[in-house]
Parts: C-alpha cells; structure tokens; sequence
C-alpha cells in the first residue's frame, strides 16, 4: 500500500480547506438571510450586519403566516407542488410505458415528434394563444396543463422502462392483466426510483412558477408563492409591489427587511425538506434513464 508523503497530505489537506471555503461561501446568504428573518426590525435599523441577533423572535413569520395574501399565495404553490407533480408524473410515466412497448405502431415517429419539442422552442405567443382559446386565463390550470409533461423527462423515463424485462409483462399477461393494469400494478411500483427523481424536478418546478403565472394569471387569489414573493422584494415604490404590500400590511406599516427575509425562507425551506427524503432514489433514477435509452 503506497504511504502518503507530506506533499501529499498538504495537497489534499489544501483541496479540503478549499472546498470547505467554497462550501461556507455559497452557504452565508441563505445563513444571513435566516439569520435577519429571526431579528427584530428595531435590531436590524440599529446594525450594519446582523449575523447573530441579540433576540431571536418569530414575529417576522407570525405576521406572514396570518397574512391572508401569503398564505393564499402560499396556498396555491401547495397545490400546484402536489397536484400538479401528481398529475405531471401520471402522464409523463403513461408516455414513457407506452414507447417502451416495441409493438406500438408509428413508435418512431412519436418518438421523433417528441424529440422535437426538446429542440424547437414555440416561443410565447403561440402557448399564451393556446391558453386563451381554451379559455384557462385566470385558472389554476393555466399554471398546470401547458406544462403538465416535458418530452425530454419522457425520453429519459422511457429509458428506464426499457430496462425492466419484458418476461414480467408477459407473465402478467398470462394472469389475465390489461395493459392498464400493467402499467399499474407491475411498472410503477418498479419505477420508484425513477419517479422519485422526476417527481422532485416537477415538485421544484411547480412551487417555483413565477413567468406562466405573470401571462396567465391577473386575479390576486390565484398568484402563486414566487409572485407574492417577488412584489415584496422589489422597489417598494413600484406599483406591483405597493399593491401587495397595501394589500398585506392593511392598518400596519409596509412590512420591512426581516419580513422579506422570511418569505424568502419560507419559500425555500419546503424544497429544502422535501429533497433528502428524495436523494436516495434520485441519482439511480436519472442514471438508469440516461444510460440506456
């Protein structure tokens, strides 16, 4: 066994206190942020920098979370974060088994037209007209439907179908199975890994929604999380966000700093949570889908 020599030790000992660097670097804003959500606005006037409050108070979430507009924003992030992903996989895992299956007929050229909506954007125009023929303006499903499947994730998922044998669906078959039941009872529960992992891309992208609703959505009630969110971080003497903050301050002053640092970390931590939970299935997931396809 080769015995490592000082330079060694200094190289990887550098490497280390390198990486530990980086790591506290990209680490401090999030840390700062939460740090200012748990002072008091009278402490946060009175300092430079607040990296430790004298007095650490929740008065900053108290007020949020019995806000009307938060937490109806917060709200309809939830629903698009659970619904939409349930829907979202549903549809994508259904594509995905049907391409897998060798006897479809025009299989090809499905998988070409799918292919082809990841190399050709619409722009958006056609998408906002689409919606408004449709007449989903103003509706929660504005949010969900134009973005209920991506043709890349099916692709990918397809991959991981055709790795599963295909002795297993003849057997089924044999026991007097549907493809629907099939799909269900056999593919599915095999697809864990797979389902974890795109679950959690869908669940990000659903509770961060932010430009669809901008085109979409026009009615207070059904802006979703990062709408609110963004009209109280900008300029105060905008119109948008004077709007929100007439809105959710009422009789009591247009929330200050410390109320925007906890949106902020309100609006992360659920991700933040969901994501461990997750990371065991995650990179098999992806792996298996990309590498045979």
């Amino acid at each position: 066994m080769h015995q490592k020599t000082l330079s060694d030790k200094w190289f990887e000992g550098s490497i280390l206190g390198a990486l530990i660097l980086i790591a506290l670097i990209m680490l401090f804003p999030f840390y700062y942020i939460t740090a200012v959500s748990f002072t008091s606005p009278i402490e946060y006037l009175q300092k430079t920098m607040v990296l430790f409050p004298d007095k650490w108070t929740l008065d900053s979430y108290r007020y949020l979370l019995s806000n009307n507009v938060f937490t109806k924003a917060a709200g309809m992030s939830a629903f698009l974060g659970t619904v939409g992903t349930a829907l979202s996989l549903i549809v994508t895992s259904a594509g995905a088994y049907t391409l897998s299956r060798k006897r479809l007929l025009g299989r090809r050229v499905l998988l070409i037209l799918i292919l082809m909506t990841t190399l050709f954007n619409p722009g958006i125009i056609p998408p906002y007209l689409v919606v408004r023929e449709l007449h989903l303006i103003n509706t929660v499903w504005a949010l969900i439907l134009p973005v209920l499947t991506s043709g890349w994730y099916v692709i990918l998922m397809k991959g991981f179908f055709d790795s599963i044998p295909d002795e297993l669906e003849e057997a089924a078959k044999i026991d007097g199975a549907t493809d629907l039941g099939v799909w269900f009872r056999i593919i599915l529960p095999l697809s864990l890994p797979s389902l974890a992992a795109f679950g959690l891309f869908y669940a990000v992208a659903y509770w961060n929604t932010f430009f669809s609703a901008v085109l979409y959505i026009t009615k207070p009630d059904l802006r979703p999380l990062q709408i609110v969110l963004q009209m109280l971080l900008i300029d105060s003497s905008s119109s948008a966000s004077g709007e929100i903050a007439t809105q959710m301050a009422g009789d009591i002053p247009i929330p200050t700093d410390t109320l925007k640092m906890a949106a902020v970390v309100i609006a992360t931590v659920p991700i933040l949570i969901v994501y461990p939970f997750l990371q065991k299935h995650f990179a098999k997931g992806v792996m298996v889908g990309s590498v045979k396809g």
